[in-house]
């Protein structure tokens, strides 16, 4: 049976619950694997070998321990994944400016994949709870056609709406289907003349916008079916 740790760094357990949500899934997804380390639901105090590591959370710069605990996660286990745009893209806490209580100290996060090597990524803020269940199913069942876009997305540890601009609007590239507009969570694309325009005060560097869009993982994709 594979080994599962579900590893929280700095976030709001949102990605968690979201994982939670799946419900009756989610007793499905437990009775496929061996969960052996999770802060939440089981009274496990350190982190074991495992097949599979869900890391929720960027990494605060300034704390040793997240340090270490990042280091330890990719030496015992075989395949690292980023659960939500923290762990993948650093998220909300790239807008931290520190000198706040609780922790007045931490003002630096980045996300995992700047941190340790990254296998997986899956974006969102948090990812919806069919989006976990299908990654997690499609890992168990080894659908490598299925879990690509979230290989390529672990080589991305910066993404936001802005990359619309620059990678498809700019170049041409954009074909108007309005995926991205679609996906964000906080409505910062609007579609305006069949082209998105980003609203960078609403934008949380989700990653949903990158992920659907077919211009910008999918080339890659096709390129290696080629």
């Amino acid at each position: 049976m594979v080994k599962v740790a579900h590893v929280q760094l700095s976030s709001c357990c949102g990605c968690l619950i979201s994982l939670t949500d799946t419900y009756e899934k989610l007793l499905e997804i437990l009775n496929s694997i061996e969960l052996v380390y999770c802060q939440t639901l089981i009274d496990v105090r350190e982190i074991k070998e495992c097949d599979v590591a869900l890391v929720e959370g960027s990494v605060c710069l300034e704390d040793h321990h997240a340090l270490e605990v990042a280091k330890e996660v990719r030496e015992k286990a075989k395949i690292v994944v980023a659960l939500g745009a923290c762990a993948a893209f650093g998220g909300l806490t790239r807008y931290c400016k520190g000198n706040q209580l609780p922790k007045p100290v931490n003002s630096s996060f980045s996300p995992l994949s700047e941190v340790i090597k990254v296998d997986y990524s899956i974006p969102g803020c948090p990812p919806s709870p069919e989006a976990i269940y299908s990654f997690i199913k499609a890992l168990l069942n080894n659908d490598e056609a299925y879990l690509k876009p979230y290989k390529l997305l672990a080589e991305m540890p910066e993404v936001c709406g802005c990359d619309l601009l620059y990678k498809v609007v700019n170049k041409e590239l954009c074909m108007g289907c309005g995926t991205c507009s679609a996906s964000c969570p906080t409505r910062a694309i609007t579609m305006v003349d069949g082209r998105p325009v980003v609203d960078p005060v609403l934008c949380i560097k989700c990653g949903l916008c990158s992920f659907q869009c077919p211009r910008i993982l999918y080339p890659s994709l096709l390129e290696e079916i080629e």
